[in-house]
């Protein structure tokens, strides 16, 4: 064989070319690999800032060893959380009656129906027993659902709560229950929640509505009950929302997977804007979480949220609807007291509230952002009706929503402690409120009130839209009804919830629990088949404390969330929160 023939060295010149394409290759993977470590793992850094003119605010992104494994798929289960001194619970006495005779004839409608005194114990044996149908039509036909469908008698869920089994209802009515007393029913939700509820399930949730529901809820139901299963679980839902937070700004997303932690914001919210309304209504639920298991990141993320706002221009003094959690730039200039903006305004309130006023910060900033919307958007009509309009892009539009009406109670609650000796002029504006919002129900032939109602046109207090004429259970104007009876003891207050409640029970009760209607201006209407959690959290505890001694969670001790559920106040005295500056009076 000859070594030089042309065959031979045509083979090496190949075998050659071939080990040099495979170590191209290699080297092309080995630069790849780098390339992408480089610019696709995370950064192992605690802060990164954003430059958009807030050069100060620091965004903490959320480093799992310290808050939970949100993202691991593998939960370690429940820790043990730190002691903490419980707060003082005042104004309830194991959910009963002080009295005797009380207790007695409550008691006695549990094997009846018919209720035949007319008078405050009378009413609230009434709303006892529509909570026991309301509770007992869920139990028997939608439980472990998020709500319930009463006329299908089966059980109901909206996009808010994913596609899972969460038992909104059971965690939304707790605290009701164990004001109105009802024992058994209580331990029958407890007992769920300790064998059921799993927050590990692979559903896309409201991070506001699981906040203010679940969380709220959770947080209520132990500090009445002193159960550690409530406080427990609220810990583990609030380490799943924290992912949502994990934005260029800091602004949470409005939605977020339980299990992934993904989170998106709603399609329809000005291009991808997170909403005021929903990022800022999770201080009193953060703050109670910070305090019970010693994390600052709570704390700090609300914090965070306040200290961002603060820096950023408002256009004539008012908070746009819209953010864009990217950017950190306002989007659509759309400002409201009703939907999308409502318990920003009433947060910032109740923190200063909830931190036995301690909390100077939140209360400046609620004089502010009041004096601008009495500026911009509160009016009277013709008929002299006092009204709260919306703010779109410099034109003030004269309607005003059902969820405004929560306002009249938070110009009254906010009264003491205002400005300027302005305590009887948000007095007197909380009483206005009250009454055109009472006017909205009056005017209409179930003596339901609307979803919202116009000021224009010579129509007033009246809905105009076929969209707008329905009632779905909703709670802000005897809401505000039982805020003004607190503060002034006058009886209309007392008649107006009356008439609501007989309302509701007339047009709104089914055999299999309570419905909304979808026009308030007809006198047959059709039902919309959902009996919201809502009803029982807020609407029925509503009534039921309108009509209760004074003594029965009294405000110098309790502060209600947006959803009604109520957090004692921290006399926190030289104890400093997780995370937090020394607060200063």
């Amino acid at each position: 064989m000859l070594l030089n023939s042309p065959k031979h060295v045509i083979g090496l010149a190949t075998l050659r070319l071939s080990e040099k394409f495979i170590l191209l290759l290699i080297l092309s993977a080995f630069i790849t690999l780098c390339f992408g470590a480089f610019f696709f793992l995370p950064d192992n850094s605690k802060h990164k800032r954003f430059d958009l003119g807030l050069e100060d605010v620091l965004i903490p992104h959320i480093d799992s060893p310290k808050e939970g494994k949100h993202a691991s798929g593998q939960d370690a289960g429940p820790k043990p959380l730190p002691p903490v001194p419980m707060p003082k619970v005042v104004g309830v006495s194991d959910g009963e009656p002080p009295e005797p005779d009380v207790k007695e004839k409550r008691d006695k409608i549990r094997e009846s129906a018919e209720l035949t005194a007319s008078n405050d114990l009378f009413c609230c044996l009434f709303f006892f027993q529509m909570m026991k149908h309301a509770w007992d039509s869920y139990r028997q036909y939608g439980w472990g659902h998020n709500e319930l469908k009463p006329l299908a008698k089966k059980g109901h869920s909206t996009n808010i709560f994913g596609n899972s089994q969460l038992g909104a209802t059971i965690v939304d009515a707790l605290d009701t229950l164990y004001i109105m007393g009802l024992h058994e029913e209580f331990k029958d939700g407890q007992e769920w929640i300790e064998q059921n509820l799993d927050f590990g399930v692979n559903a896309e949730v409201s991070v506001f509505e699981v906040n203010i529901r679940f969380i709220g809820g959770l947080l209520a139901a132990y500090y009445l009950s002193g159960q550690e299963v409530f406080k427990l679980k609220a810990v583990q839902l609030a380490e799943k929302l924290l992912p949502a937070f994990n934005t260029p700004t800091g602004i949470p997303w409005a939605m977020v997977n339980l299990k992934s932690g993904v989170g998106r914001n709603w399609g329809w919210a000005s291009a991808g804007s997170s909403i005021l309304a929903e990022f800022g209504t999770l201080h009193m639920e953060f703050v109670h979480l910070t305090y019970l298991t010693g994390n600052p990141a709570y704390y700090q993320k609300v914090m965070h949220i306040r200290k961002l706002l603060a820096k950023m221009d408002r256009p004539n003094g008012l908070y746009p609807n819209y953010l864009n959690p990217r950017t950190g730039r306002w989007g659509q200039h759309h400002t409201s007291v009703g939907g999308l903006g409502d318990s920003f305004y009433e947060y910032l309130l109740k923190a200063w509230l909830m931190s036995d006023k301690t909390d100077t910060e939140a209360r400046k900033t609620y004089d502010d952002a009041i004096e601008a919307i009495e500026r911009h958007l509160i009016r009277k009509s013709n008929g002299g009706l006092t009204f709260i309009g919306e703010w779109k892009n410099g034109h003030l539009e004269r309607k005003m929503g059902h969820l405004a009406c929560f306002a009249g109670g938070m110009f009254a609650l906010g009264a003491d402690g205002s400005p300027d000796d302005k305590a009887g002029h948000y007095l007197q504006l909380g009483a206005e409120i009250a009454h055109t919002c009472h006017e909205s129900y009056d005017r209409t032939v179930l003596k339901l009130g609307p979803e919202a109602f116009k000021f224009d046109s010579g129509l007033e207090a009246v809905a105009v839209r076929q969209n707008e004429k329905y009632y779905i259970l909703r709670p802000e104007v005897i809401e505000t009804y039982w805020y003004m009876w607190r503060f002034t003891h006058d009886p209309k207050y007392r008649q107006w919830g009356w008439e609501a409640a007989q309302a509701i029970d007339k047009y709104c009760r089914v055999s299999g629990g309570f419905s909304g209607v979808k026009d308030v201006y007809s006198s047959n209407p059709t039902y919309d088949d959902v009996q919201q959690s809502f009803f029982l959290a807020e609407t029925l505890k509503y009534l039921y404390l309108l009509f209760s001694s004074d003594d029965l969670m009294p405000f110098e001790s309790w502060v209600f969330n947006t959803e009604a559920h109520p957090l004692p106040v921290l006399h926190l005295g030289n104890i400093t929160l997780p995370g937090s500056e020394p607060a200063q009076r």
